[in-house]
């Protein structure tokens, strides 16, 4: 079946012309043209991932109109405007992607709102509510590496897509032929018949706004004289970022130069990802050279950013999205106190594999702190129901540890923008009071304990890759541990078990140990991977630290 599906891309005329070179190229090998052939990427709530190349079970043009041509059957049964939003980043492809998408909509009919230069994720989301759109698209891979490209589809509320609406889209794509079934206009044509029109300066003005005025302490950055060294890795950020920072008074910024404008290789970091050191090596390199007060990165489609923080001998240290989360709770918390800007009845909200550190710090503030699922969607689902309850403001911030941060209703996704905003203003403000932000963390530690929060990964590629991971999640059901590394496994909590958890069904195992430790495992929503988060706490960092490695090295032999 694969090998006629191959002999079919081969006779084809094909539109895009790195498509057929690389066919030929395959010609004979059986295993490359089964890897492309014999499955399609398949499209889920975080919409489609994958290598860019020629076949079903890769990125191109074909894949990604079979998509919006599922895509547009679904729009086409909602009714309202009629409209999808297009955003892309800077990836290979990314600007074709979004192009051949806005054709396909507007060949069924559909109008489009797409952006005239690449802009991130929470520009995309923020789009598809400014113009009242049935769903949106972000082509993006995120921060995988270069080889990569993605689709991401956001229903009418700049959610990502529900499993509900993914299903339907999916049955949809189904239907599709990859090579013929999807309706076609050019680029050119949609915008000439009216169907495609740009994303206005108005749109872009009105992001930017609803981001500056969730400011917590408005006009203090132009006083402070922050000293900041920034990197967009290539992607999304560089525009937006620096645009919302000039316009809060942070002006002394120094951009890494081999990473400032777009560039869909990634040739300084194959791991374009703010959460690994190879990505901030070089904006490490220069906030030393500058002897900047903090160093900042944002991912490819500017929805994570990572730090590294000067500490007072002059070094600097990397700070995990937990503890970003932790600090930026605590300021937003206090801060909003201080102004008497803090809402009645205030909620936080974090993925129940972000820190329990947040629990206590919420608690310290009155904040209402609720945990959700993995993944973005989730917090967003909390800000919709408060805003069907008319409650919308309760909400000040949330966020997940893997460098995602939201702080306001504006958007359903998280926002490296406001991120990077909230970030260099709570920086900012402890220079101004003669503290730091490595200082205000030591304090947090000190008054509520020595938390750890560390992830491991193991990744299962190859075509037997789900399986094998389908497999070692049943083994841990089958049979759960009665103790970690020696330590009595005193609950287990199962996802996939809505009645007990009062949350929709999730592959997620979450293990209490009797010392107050927990492990929780997952296995990745976008990846062939497994990944392992451990929450330890200790009298000091060395005693937490010690108590993760001992747990992690019992663990290990599960996921061979």
């Amino acid at each position: 079946m694969y090998k006629d599906d191959y002999e079919r891309w081969l006779a084809a005329d094909l539109d895009d012309p790195d498509l057929k070179p690389e066919l030929n190229k395959i010609s004979g090998n059986d295993e490359e043209i089964k890897d492309r052939f014999a499955v399609a990427l398949a499209f889920g709530t975080a919409g489609l991932r994958g290598v860019l190349g020629a076949g079903t079970n890769r990125m191109n043009i074909y894949v990604v109109r079979q998509a919006t041509q599922g895509l547009a059957n679904w729009v086409k049964t909602q009714g309202g405007n009629q409209t999808v939003a297009i955003s892309y980043d800077s990836r290979i492809k990314s600007d074709v992607f979004a192009k051949a998408a806005a054709g396909v909509l507007a060949a069924n009919g559909i109008n489009v709102r797409i952006y005239d230069a690449l802009m991130p994720v929470p520009a995309l989301s923020f789009a598809t509510r400014y113009y009242n759109c049935n769903a949106g698209i972000m082509v993006t891979a995120s921060h995988n590496p270069a080889k990569y490209n993605g689709y991401k589809a956001y229903g009418p509320d700049g959610c990502q897509m529900t499993d509900d609406a993914a299903a339907i889209v999916y049955e949809e794509i189904q239907k599709t032929d990859v090579l013929t079934g999807a309706k076609v206009m050019s680029f050119a044509e949609g915008v000439e018949k009216g169907l495609i029109k740009f994303a206005g300066d108005d749109c872009k003005d009105a992001f930017y706004a609803a981001i500056e005025e969730r400011q917590v302490r408005p006009g203090l950055c132009k006083t402070a004289g922050l000293k900041l060294v920034y990197s967009p890795l290539n992607g999304s950020g560089l525009v937006p970022v620096t645009r919302v920072l000039n316009d809060i008074g942070i002006t002394d910024i120094t951009i890494v130069p081999e990473q400032e404008y777009p560039n869909g290789y990634f040739t300084t970091c194959s791991y374009p990802n703010p959460e690994i050191f190879e990505a901030l090596k070089l904006g490490l390199e220069l906030a030393k050279k500058e002897g900047a007060d903090l160093m900042l990165a944002t991912d490819p489609d500017a929805d994570r950013v990572g730090i590294a923080m000067k500490c007072p001998d002059g070094s600097y240290e990397l700070v995990s999205g937990n503890e970003v989360g932790v600090l930026l709770l605590d300021y937003i918390a206090a801060g909003r106190i201080e102004k008497g800007t803090m809402p009645k009845n205030p909620v936080a909200v974090k993925s129940i594999v972000s820190t329990p550190l947040a629990d206590a710090v919420a608690e310290h503030y009155g904040v209402e702190l609720r945990s959700v699922l993995t993944g973005f969607k989730w917090i967003g689902d909390q800000i919709a129901g408060l805003e069907a309850d008319g409650q919308v403001d309760r909400f000040i911030f949330g966020f997940e540890e893997s460098y995602g941060y939201l702080a306001g209703p504006y958007v359903r996704d998280k926002d490296a923008v406001i991120g990077s905003m909230l970030i260099c203003e709570m920086a900012a403000y402890y220079r101004s009071v003669g503290s730091s932000l490595k200082q205000r963390l030591e304090e947090i530690y000190a008054e509520y304990g020595r938390y750890l929060n560390k992830v491991d990964s193991f990744e299962f590629p190859g075509l037997s890759g789900m399986d094998t991971m389908a497999g070692i999640m049943s083994s841990l059901r089958e049979n759960p541990p009665a103790d970690i590394a020696g330590i009595k496994v005193d609950k287990v909590t199962d996802y996939k078990n809505t009645a007990e958890t009062g949350l929709p069904s999730a592959n997620v195992l979450i293990y209490g140990l009797e010392n107050g430790c927990t492990v929780v495992v997952r296995p990745s929503g976008t990846e062939p991977k497994i990944k392992t988060y451990f929450t330890t706490k200790g009298k000091d960092l060395a005693e937490a630290e010690s108590m993760k490695d001992k747990l992690a090295d019992a663990l290990k032999p599960i996921f061979k």
